[in-house]
This record gives structure tokens, sequence and C-alpha cells, in this order.
């Protein structure tokens, strides 16, 4: 670097025990100014005294305060680190905003009495909405539900390898049905339950599956009047939706093995399911465990097929824990009961996807 470049170089920063003392006292001042307005909203809240606060926007100005006195802060602690600090700082700032505070008020909903119908409006009733949960017997059976609705992501992904292992293969017209099973991907799901849940699967009036299967003498085929029957029937509409993602994954998976590997199988004996097990599933594996990650991800947010096609039904079989959440917003306006709802099982998503990833990297670690 020549002796006239000054662009690069970083100077020692002398700063004085009061500037320290400044910045210590901005950073303190301003998360007490914060902390204070913020109890004084939750009192004023939960109906403990009158601060004047008619909504939280006090709240937000003292954060806002709280972000520049610590931008601020940074600098005159920390000199040019502090100034490199600033180019994260407010980015990290606002993300809490937008993620910590909604988070923070969702709590409050969740324990709090708060229906739409009610004239008395939202009252804070502490641990109730929790027992009302522990005892609702509908919320216990939608968990159930989500459970086999998980599960049947194994065949899912079985049936999606075959397709895949046949779209890989040498066969006649493979880019015409690479397209043809992609095109249930690229359909809404609400288009799909529309399509098949309500015009061809419906009775009044008959859909076409119905007068096929009357034809055939079924003398009243139902698909949504039996629990059994209605829960396998929205597995197989999900499934038809999203089982091409999981089939075009593993599809750019297999292409991406190398053809010297199948060839030095091939050469070394191994072909057909010897070749499969040995070479190609290992292989396939990082591809296989990221396309069911995802592919569970999707189905616990199962909701719009349910909620256009039986709602719930019949007598709840059919409740995934989003649907039976919608609809205790929609129909019952239970904002409160249906918030902390929401919670628990965001926790419990976090919960199964922390557990299925330590797994996952456990499986894919190379072993030594």
């Amino acid at each position: 670097m020549s002796e006239g470049d000054r662009l690069h170089v970083v100077t020692a920063d002398n700063i004085s025990p009061a500037r320290r003392m400044a910045g210590h006292l901005m950073i303190w001042g301003s998360l007490g100014v914060l902390a204070l307005v913020a109890l004084a909203q939750a009192a004023q809240t939960w109906g403990g005294s009158d601060f004047g606060f008619r909504n939280w926007r006090p709240t937000l100005y003292a954060y806002l305060l709280f972000s520049v006195c610590l931008c601020w802060a940074q600098v005159m602690l920390k000199g040019e680190t502090g100034k490199r600090i600033l180019f994260v700082l407010p980015a990290a700032l606002f993300v809490v905003s937008l993620t910590v505070f909604p988070l923070l008020f969702g709590v409050l909903i969740a324990l709090s009495d708060w229906n739409l119908s009610a004239p008395d409006g939202r009252k804070f009733n502490g641990m109730a909405n929790i027992v009302q949960m522990w005892n609702d017997p509908f919320y216990w059976n939608a968990l159930e539900n989500m459970v086999w609705y998980c599960l049947a992501i194994l065949p899912e992904y079985v049936l999606a390898f075959g397709l895949a292992l046949m779209l890989n293969a040498d066969i006649r017209a493979r880019k015409f049905f690479r397209v043809a099973f992609l095109l249930p991907l690229m359909l809404s799901p609400v288009a799909v339950s529309w399509m098949i849940g309500k015009s061809m699967l419906v009775i009044q009036p008959a859909g076409p599956v119905i007068r096929l299967a009357k034809w055939l003498g079924y003398p009243n085929p139902s698909f949504f009047s039996d629990p059994l029957t209605a829960k396998i029937t929205i597995m197989l509409m999900d499934a038809w939706t999203f089982v091409p993602f999981m089939m075009i994954m593993i599809l750019a998976g297999l292409q991406a093995i190398p053809k010297e590997l199948q060839e030095a199988a091939r050469v070394d004996g191994a072909t057909g399911w010897r070749a499969f097990w040995e070479v190609t599933f290992p292989l396939m594996l990082p591809v296989s465990i990221t396309a069911l990650l995802i592919r569970l991800i999707f189905k616990l947010k199962l909701a719009d097929v349910i909620i256009n096609v039986t709602s719930g039904g019949p007598g709840g079989a059919t409740d995934s824990v989003t649907s039976f959440i919608f609809r205790e917003y929609r129909d019952r306006s239970n904002v409160g009961y249906g918030t902390l709802l929401a919670m628990v099982y965001l926790v419990i998503i976090v919960l199964v996807m922390t557990v299925l990833m330590k797994f996952a990297d456990k499986a894919l670690r190379p072993r030594t």
C-alpha cells in the first residue's frame, strides 16, 4: 500500500472515560425509558391503572428512541468499530421490531378473553385459555389428525422416488411426462380442492366420480361422510398436489449422480435393486432428507384443502390444527383462544423441526 493511500487505514480510537460513561448512560437511560413505557402500557392493558395510553404507539416511540441511542452509543463507545457495527445493527433492530414485538403481542392476546362478538372487548384471563385447550377434545383430535397427515409423507416419498426413477430412465416421451407430472404443482391447493373435492367427488349434485361409482354398482358412494374415507380422500388430494414437488427434487438429485459411478457399479456386478440400494439410494440420502423436511413444513400448514372441501367434517374427523384454528377465528370469532392455539402449535412445530434437523444432521454427517 502506498504512503498516500489512507482508504484502508484504521486509526486507533482514543476514547475518554467521560465519553464511555456518556455512551453507557445513553444506552441504559433509553432502555429504562422503554421498559417504563412498556410496563405502563401493560398495566393499562391489564386494567391496573390508566396512563392515558390508547394504543401501543408510546412503546413504539420509546423503542425508536432506544434504537437511535443504541446506534449512537456504539460510535461513542467503540469509535471506528462502532461505525462498522452500524452497517448491521439498524437492520437487526428492525427485524426485532417485526418479530419480537408481534410475538409478545400475540402472547398477550393468547392470555386474554377476546371474542369479537362480545360487547366487553378484550379482557385478561390468565391461564383460562390454556385450561380450555387442555380440555378441548377437538383440538387434540386435530393434533392426532396431523400425526396421520404427516405419516402420509412416507408413501408420498416412495411414490415420488419411483416417478423420479422412471423419468430419469431412457423412456419414450420422457419430456412430455415430466411436464405432465408437474402440472398439479402449478395449481393452487384451493383450485385443486374446488376442481376435485367440490366438482368431482360431491354427492349433490352428483359429480362424475360419484356417477361412475354408481354405474359400477356402488349404491350410495360417498367420499366425505365416513371419517376414515374423508381423511384418506384429503390425503390423496394433498398428495396429488405436492408429490410432484418431491419428485422434481429427487429427479434433480438423480441427474446429478455421476455416470461413472453407475457404470462402475454395473462393472462390479451391482445391477437392478442391488445397484439402487447400494449406490443410488445412499447418494440420494441428502436430497431425500431435504425433500422430506420441506414437504413436512408444507404438510404442517395443511388447511386450504380441508377448509374448502370438508370444513373439518364430518365431526372434526378431517381437521388439521391450522384449519381448526381458522374456524375458531372465522366461525366463533374467538381471537384470544385461537391465538393461544396458534402459539402452542408454533412451539410444537419449532420443537419437532429442531429434533428432526438434529437427526438429519447426524444422519448426513460423514462417519469416521
